[in-house]
């Protein structure tokens, strides 16, 4: 039975471990042509290999995605190897754990690129080829810190609410041309970027302990959990879906 990605052509920012890896993994395995373009170029290869052990098809394109000519350049080869996007999961990010006093613009700017930038980067490099194709399904990885303040994370929930805004407004402005865009926002994942997060908050006096993470989302999530979520977004099982955030947190933002 062909796949919920059967004939699509789906990148992946940040795509090499993580929620993103499993992404490539699930989304190749649902029948997607996935292109990996991440800047841990190992780690995507280790990615790929084990898709095409698995009888999909993967490519590692390696790029800065908070670098304009990085990006342009690995989704011009990306569409030359693999034909026409017509998928993209703006997963890639990364997260500043500090004090708000102690943020610095540096700290800022630097987090505000890779979260924010790269969505933007991204998109605008992938968006005339789709359009092109006849339309697509964009999806960006939002976080419950979207719309949740939490202590330490001032700058990391800014981002996030920015992905929040940018979802809703791409939507709005090319959904008659056929292209959605939704945001996937989860809560604590069982990622190294999840586990770096709690001990980082943990080292700074914030309770995020296995117990208080039970009592707020029964427990940690893990990284498929979220890849389905995506999937679903990107497939056409979500065709009226446009402009929305789904959240990945088992009831946390609900409480």
């Amino acid at each position: 039975m062909a796949g919920r990605l059967a004939g699509k052509v789906a990148i992946i920012s940040g795509g090499a471990t993580g929620m993103g890896g499993a992404a490539s993994e699930l989304f190749a395995a649902e029948g997607a042509k996935v292109a990996i373009i991440d800047r841990n170029e190992e780690a995507s290869q280790e990615t790929a290999a084990r898709i095409r052990a698995a009888g999909g098809e993967a490519a590692v394109f390696a790029a800065d995605v908070s670098d304009e000519a990085q990006v342009n350049a690995a989704v011009a080869a990306a569409t030359a190897h693999f034909g026409p996007v017509t998928v993209l999961f703006n997963h890639a990010g990364s997260i500043v754990i500090k004090p708000f006093l102690e943020t610095t613009l540096a700290d800022w700017e630097w987090l505000h690129a890779v979260n924010v930038r790269s969505m933007f980067l991204m998109t605008k490099a992938v968006l005339p080829g789709m359009i092109a194709a006849g339309g697509g399904a964009i999806v960006c990885t939002s976080s419950i810190s979207a719309i949740l303040g939490t202590p330490m994370e001032v700058l990391y929930d800014t981002t996030k609410g920015a992905c929040h805004m940018f979802a809703r407004a791409i939507a709005v402005e090319f959904r008659d041309r056929n292209i959605r865009c939704n945001a996937v926002c989860p809560g604590f994942v069982r990622t190294p970027h999840g586990l770096r997060e709690v001990a980082a908050l943990q080292a700074l006096g914030v309770d995020v302990s296995e117990a208080a993470i039970a009592a707020q989302q029964g427990r940690i999530a893990e990284p498929e959990e979220v890849a389905r979520a995506a999937l679903f977004l990107a497939c056409d099982d979500s065709s009226f879906v446009n402009g929305t955030h789904i959240y990945v947190d088992n009831g946390f933002s609900a409480i």
